[in-house]
């Protein structure tokens, strides 16, 4: 197969809000899962810096982007990002950062439910084939890892389904988004520092794994 700021609040699975809007004003999506779920591997004070902060902050400006633009407060995530060039020339930069930014995070928070619960990768054909053999899951793991390593900066690395419906491991820097490559995303990881920084430091490679053992 070819692979092409404020104080830290402990959080309960009982604690988890409704889903967010599907349009503006966009709400935050809760995170599907206590903030220390994801221990030893991700460490709770990560996880609420990433979702309540920085993701957060891509929700925010999302909203500010779009707050005097009432023609299109109707548009999904989706929507504002496969057709960011419709919009104004003066918010099409401040959308497309942001509208992506929000996107990527909440694929990124949602791939980490790991097992049964990860949607995106179950309802795949491709998916599921991946998720049986261990040697396709190895290879995987291994195109994938090369792929997150060697994003330049910030980003992140993607399972992908093309229209043809083969699988494909891409990267996108920053805040870019498969969508606008008519890509389907399975699965993807944050590489941001932000994402792994205070538990990893520079060490990207250990992030990973850890990261891959929870998917």
């Amino acid at each position: 197969m070819e692979f092409h700021d404020g104080p830290y609040v402990e959080r309960h699975a009982s604690d988890i809000a409704q889903p967010q809007t599907s349009h503006y004003p966009f709400t935050p999506m809760p995170l599907p899962y206590a903030y220390d779920a994801l221990e030893p591997k991700i460490d709770a004070l990560t996880m609420h810096l990433h979702h309540d902060k920085h993701y957060t902050t891509y929700v925010n400006n999302l909203n500010a982007a779009l707050k005097d633009h009432p023609k299109f407060h109707n548009w999904t995530l989706e929507q504002l990002i496969i057709h960011g060039k419709r919009l104004p020339t003066s918010i099409q930069t401040a959308v497309s950062r942001n509208a992506g930014g929000v996107f990527n995070h909440q694929f990124f928070f949602e791939g980490m439910l790991g097992g049964a619960h990860n949607s995106h990768l179950h309802n795949s054909t491709v998916g599921a084939h991946i998720i049986r053999p261990s040697a396709l899951i190895q290879q995987f793991k291994d195109e994938l890892k090369k792929n997150a390593l060697a994003v330049f900066g910030s980003g992140y690395a993607w399972l992908c389904q093309n229209h043809r419906g083969e699988m494909c491991v891409i990267t996108t820097a920053n805040q870019d988004t498969p969508l606008t490559l008519g890509m389907q995303p399975l699965l993807c990881i944050d590489v941001w520092e932000h994402a792994y920084y205070l538990k990893h430091y520079n060490n990207r490679s250990d992030y990973f794994d850890d990261w891959f053992s929870l998917v």
